[in-house]
Parts: structure tokens; sequence; C-alpha cells
């Protein structure tokens, strides 16, 4: 299949990004004691404001925050009522807005997005400031979330996520062609639920949700027809940094035991720049150098390849 990267406009509350000429990278900060990755490192505020500082500085267009961890086999999502959760709109906000609002105080322009499902936590984070919610149940399991994001006119993002995280390991194995229906018809269920909610198209982009309730094959399934995910009309977001079927790829070369986290950097690296050469036009990295360095070559080969519509040429 010929991927064609259309280059268009995603609007956010305040501002406007252009996507499709570029993949814009995402650097992720996640203020949380337990996420797979990072977990601990930044849930100081000031730890995670100079994380943030460093993402900007090694060329993150994107910041991503996140207060609440959704690894596979936490408990995130579990109640659809926001006052049950495991993790509580206001433990979220107790994490998060410390760190948002020194972060827009010290960046007054930095964008950033906010990692969260639920709804109070997004009307705080667009209050103080915020100019996109990822939503990785896209809008499933807590509704009243699309309609805090069309009152305030954010980007949306919108994953494909399988059943929730605590049954992810157990999910039975999907054929690649009803694997791909699942998650084209999971995401066209959330732009329908955006749509009623009121957010206009050109807010959205799409994310298929790669380890969210996916096993370990069906990643790469995913990977290999993601450019199929175009024909609903939304620029497509992947976050691929470190999953956990990347490290289970690499096992034979670890003595038969996943690659630790630190060793999935350059795995890392070759998914997403699959994932850009398959359509995706924006990208979730723990570690922002060099994927921006990647991306910078993923971007040449498809503008070398005349694959994206309205581009120029490069120059030399």
């Amino acid at each position: 299949m010929r991927v064609v990267r259309t280059v268009t406009n995603w609007r956010l509350r305040t501002r406007t990004l252009e996507l499709g000429r570029r993949t814009l990278i995402v650097g992720v900060v996640n203020i949380t004691p337990d996420s797979f990755s990072d977990g601990g490192f930044f849930l100081d505020p000031e730890a995670a404001l100079v994380r943030c500082m460093q993402c900007i500085e090694e060329g993150a267009d994107i910041l991503d925050l996140g207060a609440e961890s959704t690894r596979p086999g936490s408990r995130a999502g579990a109640h659809m009522s926001e006052i049950d959760a495991l993790v509580s709109a206001d433990q979220e906000q107790a994490r998060l807005l410390p760190v948002l609002e020194r972060l827009l105080k010290a960046l007054p322009h930095a964008v950033i997005s906010v990692d969260t499902y639920k709804a109070a936590t997004a009307r705080a984070a667009l209050q103080a400031g915020a100019e996109i919610i990822n939503d990785v149940s896209g809008f499933i399991w807590v509704p009243g979330i699309a309609l805090v994001c069309a009152e305030f006119g954010a980007g949306v993002v919108m994953s494909h996520t399988r059943g929730r995280p605590e049954n992810w390991r157990t999910q039975p194995q999907l054929a690649p062609d009803a694997l791909l229906a699942t998650v084209r018809d999971g995401l066209a269920a959330s732009l329908a639920a955006a749509r009623a909610a009121g957010i206009a198209p050109d807010q959205i982009v799409l994310d298929p949700g790669y380890g969210f309730g996916k096993r370990f094959r069906e990643n790469y399934v995913l990977l290999n027809r993601q450019a199929e995910l175009l024909s609903l009309g939304r620029p497509l977001f992947a976050g691929l940094s470190r999953k956990s079927f990347l490290g289970h790829t690499l096992a034979p070369l670890f003595g038969g035991s996943d690659a630790p986290l630190d060793a999935r950097e350059n795995a890392s690296l070759a998914a997403m720049t699959a994932a850009i050469l398959h359509g995706t036009s924006i990208v979730r990295v723990h570690d922002v150098r060099p994927a921006v360095e990647a991306a910078r070559i993923a971007d040449a080969i498809l503008a070398g390849g005349l694959a994206m519509r309205d581009v120029p040429a490069i120059e030399e």
C-alpha cells in the first residue's frame, strides 16, 4: 500500500500545529511512582520540570505529562466512576498540576499534552494551560471527558485500547484481518463519540494503541498495516517507545529473557521509523534527541518517494 501522509492542521486549544510536512516529536514525562519505564524518576515536581526542559532542549515539539500509570497489569480505568478510580482525580491532579504550572511559567509557549481519561483532571489541566488531552481509552472509560474537551476546544489524541490493563496479558490472539477491523471499528466509535460531544474533526488525531490490549505479534501486524487506518480521515499518532513487545522480540539476544528497558532504545527507534514510513505524523518517545534524528531521516525518505501531498523539495 502506497502511504500518503497528507499535510493538514491540528487545531488545539489556543493554537494550530501543522502535521504531515515533518514528524512531530512528543516527549514523555511520567509524574508517577509506578509507570513501566520511568516511574518514580520524576514524581518530584522539580525533577519533572528539569526533565521537561531537557526534552524541549533536545527538540520535542510537545510534552506529554501523565500522572497515572496505564502499564499492562495496572488497574487504570478499572471503574467507570472517577470517584472510585484507584488513582483518584484529586491524586492525579496533585501530581500533575504543580509540574504543569511550573512548566508554563518557565516556558509559556510550550505545547503541553496531558495523558488522562478523567474528565475532572482534563478540565483542571486545560484551565491551567494544557493544549491537548491524550485519552488512552478513546473517550470510552469516562465518556464525560469528551464534553470537557469540546468545551475548551482542546486538541485530542484518541487511542484504541482493547479491554483494560489488568486483562491485556490474557487477551485471545486475533487474526490479522480481525485485529485491523477491531482497531478500526474502535477508533471509528471514538470518532463518533467525539463528534457527538461537539469536537471538530480538525481537533483529533488517532493512536492505534500499540501494546494497549494487543498481544506481542499483534503489534507487528498492526504496525505493518497501520496505513490502512488513514482511511478514517485523521492523522495518526504512535507511541512505541520501550514497549514490552520490543523487549520480547529481543529476548534471544538477552539469554532468553526480555530485553530490559534500558536496552530497548534501538528497537524503539526502529519501530518508530517504521511507523513514520507507514503514515504516522506524530510520535511519542522517552528519548527525544535520537528520535528527532531518526524522524528526520524517515521524513526525508517519505519526501524522496513523493509520499506526502503538498511537500516542497528538500534543500541540499
